[in-house]
Order: structure tokens, then sequence, then C-alpha cells
């Protein structure tokens, strides 16, 4: 298979990314929009089923543990498919999956229906970005991987937030239609953009051993379950917690996630420009200090003003992070990324399992979302401490000197 590379940009200005990534793109906001929709949705589940809020985050944590699981299975399992069939597929699959939830009459049903339909985010996003060094040149391939990786950002700042108008203003079951029939769009857009024959080499048990093998490689996905535990303890009950403290109406709700969104969207757009020039592991820091310092002054936001301002270098942060996260893994061994991107995946669905599930346990404990902030503020801050740790690792050691004796 040929792959047309673009011919060079004058040098004052950055090449445009191939038309293809532009349906990754969109299918990463469709993934991240369904992915995200329970969070915005929370209120509507837990008074539609009368579960409490920490039965109903149950969604959020069971189906991030699926995904952290099927991840890296699932990256062996589909390693010589053609992925023009392997990513409209399970945009398919995620469609109909997120239709069958909608229809569910019971939480007991809706619960197995949800993990099922995360099989596709287990897919999609890491054998995408797999994708990019074969459909970009190799200099642009930290920016592509961070250009496709904008769709989670758009699906912070639109997706999210409709769902969340659509599910407070009509029902639940309307957000999770509106996933079903973006899914079905979604999974036409790739049949018809990508091309045939794009398979990733797959990694053999060798490749697999050097994968966990590499210290550089386990510690950043060490961070990326840190620095996603550390959000999640707080961001899956943001729509309780906002109703709960500053009493948000629904549409206010929308407005506050859409404002979080908005800079999610532009933390990733400067993330996708300049990466590569300033850095991956420098940036993966900055990006977890931004978030940490936003739930070090979380209690500061007493009102929605407030609360919006204090929200915004997490949100700078937010997918910027996981953006460079994934060049920086791609940077350290390039032959290894299809591995490394699927346990990254894996990592951030960990995380946030860990995190939604830590915070569920807390607000049953306490009786409370008080704590919240301070607990995911001490995991970010271990997340940066660790990052740290790993840039150290991919320094080259100097030649010629041995270790002392003892």
């Amino acid at each position: 298979m040929t792959i047309a590379r673009p011919t060079p940009a004058p040098a004052d200005r950055q090449p445009a990314m191939p038309a293809v990534l532009w349906s990754l793109l969109f299918g990463n906001f469709v993934i991240g929009t369904g992915v995200m929709i329970v969070a915005g949705t929370l209120n509507e589940i837990s008074n539609a089923f009368r579960v409490p809020v920490p039965t109903a985050g149950r969604l959020i944590s069971a189906g991030a543990l699926l995904m952290c699981a099927s991840a890296p299975l699932l990256a062996a399992v589909v390693a010589g498919w053609d992925r023009r069939r392997l990513l409209a597929l399970s945009l398919l699959w995620y469609a109909a999956l997120h239709l069958a939830c909608a229809a569910a009459p019971t939480f007991a049903s809706l619960l197995p229906l949800r993990v099922l339909a995360l099989i596709a985010p287990a897919v999609f996003t890491p054998q995408a970005a797999a994708c990019i060094g074969l459909l970009v040149p190799p200099p642009l391939r930290g920016r592509g991987i961070t250009f496709v990786f904008l769709g989670w950002s758009v699906a912070s700042v639109l997706g999210m937030p409709i769902g969340a108008y659509v599910g407070g203003t009509f029902d639940w079951n309307s957000a999770f239609v509106l996933v079903g029939v973006l899914s079905f769009a979604g999974a036409a857009w790739v049949w018809r953009a990508m091309p045939d024959g794009v398979k990733p080499p797959a990694l053999s048990r060798a490749a697999w051993a050097a994968t966990f093998g590499s210290a550089p490689l386990m510690v950043c996905i060490l961070v990326t379950v840190l620095y996603a535990a550390g959000q999640f303890v707080l961001f899956a009950y943001l729509a309780p917690y906002f109703r709960q403290k500053i009493g948000v109406t629904v549409g206010q709700l929308s407005l506050l996630l859409m404002w979080f969104g908005a800079f999610g969207f532009l933390g990733n757009i400067v993330m996708s420009r300049h990466v590569d020039r300033f850095g991956a592991g420098r940036a993966v820091l900055l990006g977890i200090c931004a978030m940490a310092a936003s739930l070090l002054a979380w209690p500061l936001g007493t009102s929605m003003v407030l609360a919006a301002a204090v929200s915004v270098p997490w949100a700078l942060g937010c997918f910027a992070t996981n953006s460079a996260q994934q060049a920086r893994l791609v940077g350290i061994a390039p032959a290894l990324a299809a591995g490394s991107i699927a346990l990254n995946s894996s990592a951030m669905y960990a995380g946030q399992a860990l995190g939604a599930a830590g915070g569920g346990w807390l607000i049953e404990r306490t009786g409370t979302m008080d704590h919240l902030h301070w607990v995911g503020f001490t995991i970010l801050l271990l997340a940066a401490a660790g990052s740290a740790w790993a840039s150290r690792l991919q320094q080259p050691r100097p030649k010629g000197r041995r270790a002392a004796p003892g």
C-alpha cells in the first residue's frame, strides 16, 4: 500500500493534516461524547432508576474497568485487521449498543449494556492513534496524534454539554440516542475516508516483552493511571457536585461543562501545534501541574462564575496532557507504539475506574463531596513526581561510566 505524502509547506507555516485524519478526529469526538455522556447525565440516570448517585456512578467505573482490561487484549486480537473495517465496525458497535442502552428498562439491565458499549473506545482510540505512522510522515507524527485526539476535546466542549442539556431537558435516554446517531455518522465517514490496506505491524512477543521491559514506558503508563484517577475522583461527580454545592440548573450545568470543554479544546490546540517543539515530557508535567492547581483552588469556586474560573487550568491540562503523553510514548520507542499506546489507553481507563470508584466510596463513606478535590490533588502530585522520574529515565546514560563497586 502506498500512502500519499503531503507536499512540503513553506517554513513559515505548518503543513495541513491529511484529510483522512479529520474522520479519525470526528470518530474520537463521538467516542469521547459517549464515554462522558454518563457523567453529564448522572443526575437524570440516578433519578430515573431511583438509585443513589454513587450507584449510578458504577456505570462509569465498570465501563472504565472494561476498557482498561480490553484495550491491550484487543490490540493483539485485531492486529491483522484492515483499519478501515476495524474502525468503522467499532463505531457501528458503539451506535447499536447506545441505542440498546437507551431502551434499557432497569438499572440492572443498563449496566451490562453500558459496559459492552465501551468495547468500542477500547478499540477505536488506540488503533486510530496507531495508524498515524502510516498516514503522515515522521516529522508530523506527534502533531498528527495530538490532532486526532482533538476529538476528545471537542467532545468535552460540545458533546458532553449538549448531552447533559438533552438529558436534563428531555431524559437521559435521548442523550444516549444522540450518541448512537453520531456513531452511525462517524462509521460512514471513516469508511469513506480511510484507505484500504492500513495495517500497522503487529507486535511480536519479543516486542511486547520489550514494551513491558522498558522502564520509561512503564513509568509513563503509571503516570497516566495516576493523572486519570486524580481527575475522575471529582470529574465523575461534577454534575451532582455542582447541583448540590452551587445549585446549578440544567442550562447552567451545560454552560459550565461547555466552558470546561472550550478551554480543554484550547489546551489541546496549543499542544497539537507545539508538542514536537516544546518536548512531550515537559508538556505532560506542565499539564499535570495545571490540573493540580485547579484542584488546590477548588474550594474557592463558591459560585458559578468562580467555579468556572477555578476550572480553567484543569481544563487546559486535561486533554492536552494525554495527547502529549501519547506523543511521548511514540517518541520513546516508535517501533513499540502500537503496544504502548494501547497500554496507555488501558491505563487511562484504569485511572478513570479507580477514580470514579474511589470518589463513589468517599461519598458513601462520608456523606459529602467536600473531600473529593483534596484526594484528587494528592494523586496528581504523585503523577507529577512520576512524570519527572520518567523524564530522568529517558535521559541517556553517560558512556564509559561504570557503577561504583559495592
